[in-house]
This record gives C-alpha cells, structure tokens and sequence, in this order.
C-alpha cells in the first residue's frame, strides 16, 4: 500500500475518534487538554476527505498517486454543481450586472474565491500527506489557468472587476501649524 491510501485510511478508519476530541467529550485514553483544530485545519482535512473519495468512487477508482491536473479539473467540474454564486450567461439581459433586478435562469456554481481556497488547502494538504512539491497536481498549470478563467468569467458576468486594488498612500502634514493632528490617508 503506498503512503498515501496509508493516510486516507489512517484518518477514514480514525474519524470517530477524531470527531470525539473534536465535540469536546473524552474518552479514558484520551488526554483532556487535546488541542481542537483551527477551523482552516479542519477544513482542509474534511476537503482533503473530499477529494480522495471523489477519487475513490471514479470508475475506475485512482490512487492519488496517479492523479493528475485533469484529475483535479475534473473534481472542480464535479463540485461546481454545488456552488450557490449566480453566474449570468452571455444572452441573459442581466449580464454584467452585479445586482440584477429581478430573478434570471442562470445556473448557481461555485464562487471563484471558494475555489481558489479549495485549491489552496487541498495543494497543501497534498504536501503533508506525503506528497511532493515537484507533482502536486493542484499546482499544475492547466488548474492555475481554469481558475484564472473561471475569475474572469464570472468577473464579466456580474460585472465586477478582479484588477488589483492600489496601494494607500500616507501623506504627512504639510505645516506644522495647522490643524492636521493626524496622518491624511488618501
């Protein structure tokens, strides 16, 4: 068994003992001061979950050793279908807009944002499960280049624009003598 189905099923067959010290009780073997995880590690355990039982009910079932970038793209389409982010088509009469004024047919998908997250914590819990840098298929261009399209269309079809916010500059006060008590921030 490679390393990685190790972890799954370490963390599979230990998830009633995990949720245990999560809800606060304890056992007589645990010791009471366990530390509960961050929300962000718990997050990532339960997406990395996600992912390998995705990969576990494909047909045919993969390791996650031979994933690939296609793998994950294809686990970003399948998760899409749960996302609750209107995105309006290019016919709908509300495109570009970003509070429409009336309900539209347009299909719900995952928000850009949640997504990049997703992949964020999913490329890391990759790396702590064994995983290398060099073949993280969450790193992989082709993922990188779906999420800058996904951003870039659903930037357009709400009508709200993704280009970096510019930098706040502090001026100091001119005069000594005036009546600025404070730094200005434009």
């Amino acid at each position: 068994m490679d390393p990685f189905s190790q972890t799954y099923h370490h963390q599979h067959t230990h998830t009633s003992n995990l949720s245990t010290v999560e809800s606060g009780s304890s056992s007589t073997n645990s010791p009471a001061t366990a530390a509960t995880p961050s929300r962000y590690e718990s997050q990532k355990r339960r997406d990395w979950n996600t992912f390998c039982q995705y990969l576990k009910n494909r047909h045919p079932p993969l390791f996650i050793t031979q994933c690939g970038g296609t793998n994950v793209l294809e686990f970003l389409c399948y998760i899409d279908q749960f996302g609750k982010t209107k995105v309006h088509n290019l016919i709908c009469p509300f495109y570009g807009h970003p509070n429409p004024p009336a309900p539209c047919p347009c299909p719900l998908r995952q928000a850009w944002g949640s997504l990049d997250a997703l992949v964020g914590r999913l490329r890391a819990a990759y790396e702590e499960n064994g995983g290398s840098p060099e073949t993280n298929p969450f790193g992989v261009r082709s993922v990188r280049v779906y999420l800058r399209e996904v951003r870039d269309v659903q930037s357009k079809a709400r009508g709200i624009s993704y280009e970096k916010k510019k930098k706040r500059k502090r001026l100091l006060p001119l005069q000594q003598g005036d009546d600025h008590d404070h730094d200005q921030i434009t």
